[in-house]
């Protein structure tokens, strides 16, 4: 594959940190709280519903856009919850368990919702409720562009 006058890529040396140097590494890239994206989730389902109303002045429309957000919100702050629990948090086999256990929790809630809507919502928009829900699933890209800094992380 390589003749002589090729370069031979460089090789990574990979090494074990030292307890002070992965300490460095975890105050230098703070987590992303789970319930920080809830937040900007639910701010998000607002906004929708105030432009909802806004734009068309239709509170079936409001309730589909809204409908669609919360069918987002509510199944990650379940999902949020099981996650931060201390069961989940034992060692990374329950974490990796939990975290399966706990997005299956939040797809079937999901769905059910889905499901639910059109009994839950007289005269439902299915375009408005598509809205709201692609639109709240898209803010996780917004939460994790307003992730906390090192200064930040370190003051609160």
């Amino acid at each position: 594959m390589f003749d002589s006058t090729d370069e031979k890529p460089e090789e990574f040396e990979f090494r074990t940190l030292s307890k002070e140097e992965a300490a460095v590494v975890k105050v230098n890239n703070p987590p992303l709280n789970p319930w920080r994206v809830v937040g900007w989730q639910l701010i998000a389902v607002v906004i929708l519903g105030l432009l909802a109303l806004m734009f068309t002045q239709k509170w079936s429309i409001v309730w589909s856009t809204v409908w669609g957000g919360l069918s987002v919100v509510i199944p990650a702050a379940v999902f949020a919850r099981g996650m931060m629990s201390k069961t989940t948090l034992l060692n990374a086999g329950t974490a990796t368990g939990g975290f399966f256990l706990w997005e299956l929790v939040k797809i079937a809630l999901t769905l059910a919702m889905l499901y639910a809507s059109r009994r839950v919502i007289e005269d439902l928009s299915w375009p408005a409720m598509l809205v709201g829900l692609v639109v709240t699933i898209k803010v996780y890209w917004l939460a994790l562009l307003c992730k906390p800094t090192v200064r930040q992380a370190k003051h609160n």
